[in-house]
């Protein structure tokens, strides 16, 4: 099989759009294509505004747009003029039918299969196929079939397995110096023949000895599996954080000792209110429904349980705000720092902070939230999805979205920590705590503030695995 000259992606996403733009940086000779059925997305690529946030994107975009990197709405020009397609289209958990609320919905993976053999022209010869999107195992088998019952004369496909490992907020770096290259391929000789060809695409930068070639459903299963694992870490550590509030320990002392044992390492042991983001959950959720079909209740029953102590995380945390503020927080205003699930990056989905207001408002608070990257229309939209019936209709009167942190305080009774963002740090806390109504609460769910120094201003604080009961109350004899 020839190298690859060009490249076709079906999805501008947060997968698709990342991914291409360091293949375009890469491998100059490549011409790559993102292609998408969002006239406002693709759009957006093409101005200077990105329809996502990544430290490092727009810089990696202006050097390579329209050199050799293209952003279009013209699918079907893309996938007849490409060597190597990469479907990076959504999969979303399915909210209705068999395997409602666990089973990955590959409604849009199907679609793009059906697109490719449809669109690719009788005698167009070899086409690689490559499936990036988080998908359930053997969802490679499926796109196979549709390709190879639908293909023309002269055309053969083969489909590989390639799946992200990326962390929105260090997507770029990721991409560039990955810990590994996962290709998964056909076990005969044209499967062997596409996995070298794509693996020389990734060797323009990566080193040989962090791509790994396997079978595809080993491919397909170690995603889930990588984020089943980091999840479960961090729903460990939280877990630990409830037992330590409730003893005197510190999570974070405890949290120290355990990662000095190489065996465990010390990442992802930061206790906070949650994981979030678009795979964890996802991810879990569609492992558990793989398991429950192979007839596994055991094993779908403890992936399960790291979804149920995440969410226990959040509402624990949310009761603690009501219950400190007198179990009432009918109409006082509740300042909440961070709408994104993490730093660095806009993405809302599934944030603990869409809970955790979500509760407030259900508990009749006024919301002002400050987010650096978060549009007060994206707040809304979220909310509105998770919130009641009979709360839907007051979400917009009662959210309000502020340009700036010391806006969002003034006059409230409390500030909430939702998103670790930096700025949080070096923020004026004695104008804050001047600014609110007093007692003044700060409720960090992120760990990352000096928590006696805020005490010593005069706040209130409290703070994931560990009680802060005690500082507090010295403060008020002294």
């Amino acid at each position: 099989m020839p190298a690859i000259s060009s490249i076709c992606c079906l999805g501008a996403g947060y997968v698709g759009g990342p991914t291409c733009c360091i293949i375009a940086q890469q491998c100059p000779h490549i011409t790559v294509t993102v292609v998408d059925k969002s006239v406002e997305r693709i759009a957006a690529w093409n101005s200077g505004n990105l329809p996502i946030y990544e430290p490092g994107l727009q810089d990696v975009v202006d050097q390579c747009r329209g050199v050799n990197l293209y952003f279009s709405t013209d699918i079907q020009k893309a996938i007849r003029g490409a060597d190597l397609i990469f479907i990076c289209v959504n999969t979303p958990t399915k909210t209705f039918g068999l395997g409602k609320g666990k089973a990955a919905d590959l409604k849009f993976v199907e679609l793009a299969a059906r697109m490719i053999a449809d669109t690719v022209e009788e005698g167009a010869g070899k086409k690689i196929v490559v499936e990036k999107s988080t998908v359930p195992v053997r969802a490679a088998e499926s796109i196979a079939t549709i390709l190879k019952d639908n293909s023309k004369p002269g055309v053969s496909y083969q489909v590989l397995s390639n799946p992200e490992f990326l962390a929105e907020g260090t997507a770029m770096a990721d991409l560039l110096s990955p810990d590994r290259v996962l290709i998964g391929g056909e076990q005969t000789d044209a499967g062997q023949e596409a996995i070298a060809t794509l693996k020389e695409v990734y060797q323009h930068w990566v080193p040989q000895e962090r791509i790994m070639t396997m079978n595809t459903w080993s491919s397909e299963l170690s995603k889930l599996a990588a984020n089943a694992f980091l999840a479960q870490r961090i729903s460990s550590i939280n877990a630990m954080s409830a037992v330590c509030e409730a003893t005197g320990a510190d999570v974070s002392e405890v949290a120290e000792a355990i990662g000095r044992d190489t065996r465990i390492g010390p990442k992802f042991l930061q206790a906070s209110v949650g994981f979030g983001g678009s795979c964890f959950q996802k991810d879990i959720l569609n492992l558990v429904y793989i398991s429950e079909m192979l007839n596994l209740p055991e094993v779908a029953e403890y992936w399960a349980q790291v979804i149920k102590l995440n969410n226990f995380q959040r509402t624990r945390f949310s009761q603690r705000i009501v219950q400190c503020l007198f179990n009432t927080i009918t109409d006082k205003k509740i300042c909440i720092l961070g709408f994104a699930f993490k730093k660095n990056t806009g993405d809302t989905r599934e944030s603990a902070a869409i809970y955790i207001a979500n509760h407030l408002l259900e508990e009749g608070a006024n919301l002002s939230i400050y987010d650096p990257k978060v549009r007060q229309q994206q707040m809304i939209m979220e909310l509105e999805t998770v919130s009641s019936a009979e709360n839907v209709d007051r979400i917009p009167s009662s959210v309000v979205s502020c340009s700036d942190p010391y806006t969002a305080a003034q006059g409230a009774h409390a500030v909430v920590v939702c998103t670790e963002w930096d700025e949080f740090l070096g923020l004026d806390y004695k104008k804050i705590y001047k600014s609110m109504s007093k007692p003044a609460f700060l409720f960090d769910g992120r760990k990352i503030l000096n928590h006696e120094d805020l005490i010593n201003i005069g706040f209130h604080v409290e703070t994931i695995g560990k009680r802060m009961v005690r500082q507090n109350l010295d403060r008020k004899w002294n």
